[in-house]
């Protein structure tokens, strides 16, 4: 029997694409091919962590759904553009996730982030709430709420997606269109602001 590791068994053949992964890049490939159950399987794969980002960034559950379903309409189109020496599939979907939460954003965001992330720059949640528990928030989380309100459009987004996401700053800089260095500094800055605002909350 051969090797599942045999580079001729592998959808990428002998030269495995810079960020193709073992789990989705094959399903891209079933996909191309007009293999129906493969965009399935896809869509389910990142469908709950794109309604997630979405939910967070507007806060309004239909527009979340709605941006979530045309985000993968459009994957889908395009998928045959994707390019996976370029950029993780993922990264490549939520660039098409946040462009669209920013044409359908109508409020505020309101991510939600505890008092004890403030306190290192790289701490990282990855449970971001669902909108049942956004109604279930304690008193410092809506404080903290109200902090990140006072935020910039382009400090919001940048702090979410690395709160709430974990991305890297060099994933931020491709998911948002912008040099490493600038996700860096968008960071650092939204850090410090919502330190500043929430001093007295996070002091012993």
């Amino acid at each position: 029997m051969n090797s599942i590791s045999d580079p001729t068994l592998q959808p990428w053949g002998n030269e495995r694409p810079t960020y193709a992964d073992e789990q989705s890049y094959p399903l891209i490939q079933r996909c191309l091919a007009g293999e129906e159950t493969a965009y399935v399987t896809l869509y389910n794969q990142y469908g709950g962590m794109i309604y997630r980002l979405c939910y967070s960034l507007l806060q309004n559950r239909e527009d979340a759904e709605e941006v979530l379903q045309d985000s993968f309409e459009y994957a889908f189109r395009k998928l045959a553009n994707y390019d996976a020496n370029k950029s993780a599939f993922k990264t490549w979907l939520y660039q098409i996730a946040v462009s669209r939460c920013h044409n359908k954003r109508r409020r505020k965001w309101l991510p939600t982030f505890s008092l004890s992330q403030l306190t290192n720059l790289d701490v990282t949640d990855t449970d971001s709430p669902t909108p049942v528990e956004t109604m279930q928030l304690t008193e410092q989380q809506q404080v903290v709420w109200a902090a990140i309100q006072e935020l910039s459009d382009k400090l919001r987004e940048t702090a979410v997606l690395r709160y709430y996401e974990g991305f890297s700053y060099v994933e931020i800089g491709q998911i948002l269109g912008v040099p490493t260095k600038t996700a860096e500094s968008r960071m650092r800055l939204a850090h410090k602001a919502l330190r500043e605002s929430l001093t007295e909350q996070i002091e012993p």
